[in-house]
């Protein structure tokens, strides 16, 4: 399968929906194989939020492990790839949703694929309950709210107090829309309702502090603060990066976050760029030396870098070029890698095998369950 889902034949030929196992006929029809199963959800392949609902867990697995062996063979490297970990269906702890005013009521849901059309989500396969259960109140709630013709966006997470929802495009200027706003987050119990009108997100309705628990520390979670998709791909990456630094006691992690990770191995230093998520880890790890540092333009040099004997990388995706190169001239014994893209892994990847390190293994985790969205951690040592 192609990065993009497609089903690939011998000869090179991309066929949309195959699946390893499928035939094309001579007429080109598809004729299903073993690994061909029905789409459990009536809006696919409509709907943009899911790829391959067509295909089976083991194929699926297939699809991840090869994104990433694809990706280092185009760098001429090849490690041990580890079983991959699939999140169960209906485990999503997050979601960016679209809606659109539409007559005296609203759509909601994710865009159609290829389209900025939205498709109104009435049933779903990959959001935790608690998140699908509000799809049905807000759309009621912004039937009223939006002007006519508008769109929003509506960020969803699930934390310690229940579901955060931060709304953009929506006004809270009048009277009326403030009383609608904050009933229904007190009548659905949120754990906190926020409004970005172009300024940033400020909260309207929060009862309590907002919190994460991060290996068992309760952590401020800033509005639209990154949260791993769900918890127990959360739960597989902090394990393999465990295993990365194992026997390692002086540990930095870079791109940190609210602490995943730097919780997890109790680092001794964390970098990160994000100022509201920089004070949250400051303020729940006292033990951790946190530096609010934008390693894009900052990135830790060789020297600073030889203080530790173990780093955790966890970037966005366009991956870790510049802090990489430093990396790899760094004393540094072990490295744990955590990326979102298995092209600026592999094109990282390269750097530090050629500055010495060793790529022992890697393990996919599909956290965005039937998409083409792929998730590893790999462990490199001196």
């Amino acid at each position: 399968m192609a990065a993009r889902g497609d089903g690939v034949t011998a000869s090179g030929k991309h066929v949309a929906f195959g699946v390893p196992g499928d035939v094309l006929l001579d007429d080109g029809a598809l004729a299903p194989g073993p690994h061909h199963q029905d789409p459990p959800c009536r809006h696919f392949p409509e709907c943009g939020g899911c790829q391959l609902q067509h295909v089976d867990d083991e194929a699926y697995r297939g699809y991840l492990t090869s994104r990433i062996a694809g990706a280092l063979a185009q760098h001429d490297l090849e490690t041990e790839i580890r079983a991959p970990h699939l999140s169960p269906p209906n485990s999503r702890r997050r979601a960016s949703l679209r809606a659109l005013k539409v007559g005296q009521g609203a759509v909601i849901g994710f865009n159609a694929a290829k389209s900025h059309r939205i498709v109104d989500m009435r049933e779903n396969f990959i959001l935790r309950p608690e998140l699908l259960a509000l799809v049905d109140p807000l759309r009621r709630l912004l039937g009223r709210i939006l002007l006519p013709k508008r769109t929003a966006e509506l960020q969803l997470a699930l934390i310690d107090q229940g579901v955060d929802v931060m709304m953009k495009g929506v006004s809270a200027d009048g009277l009326s829309s403030i009383e609608a706003l904050t009933s229904f987050a007190a009548d659905n119990r949120l754990a906190r309702l926020s409004i970005d009108q172009g300024l940033g997100p400020e909260a309207i309705y929060q009862p309590e502090a907002a919190t994460i628990t991060l290996s068992g520390v309760r952590t401020a979670f800033p509005t639209g603060a990154f949260l791993q998709a769900t918890e127990d791909g959360e739960a597989a990456l902090v394990a393999a990066v465990r295993d990365a630094v194992a026997g390692e006691t002086v540990i930095a992690d870079l791109f940190a976050g609210l602490g995943t990770f730097a919780l997890a191995v109790r680092a001794s230093y964390a970098a990160e760029a994000g100022r509201d998520a920089a004070a949250a880890l400051k303020a729940s790890a006292p033990n951790v030396l946190v530096e609010h540092r934008d390693l894009y333009r900052r990135p830790l040099d060789a020297g600073e870098l030889g203080r530790f004997g173990a780093v955790i990388l966890d970037p966005p995706r366009a991956g870790a070029e510049e802090q990489v190169r430093a990396l790899a001239a760094s004393s540094a014994r072990r490295i744990a890698y955590v990326s979102c893209n298995p092209a600026t892994f592999a094109r990282d990847a390269k750097v530090l095998t050629d500055g010495g390190y060793n790529l022992h293994w890697v393990v996919p985790v599909g956290q965005f369950r039937w998409s083409t969205h792929v998730e590893l951690a790999a462990a490199f040592a001196r």
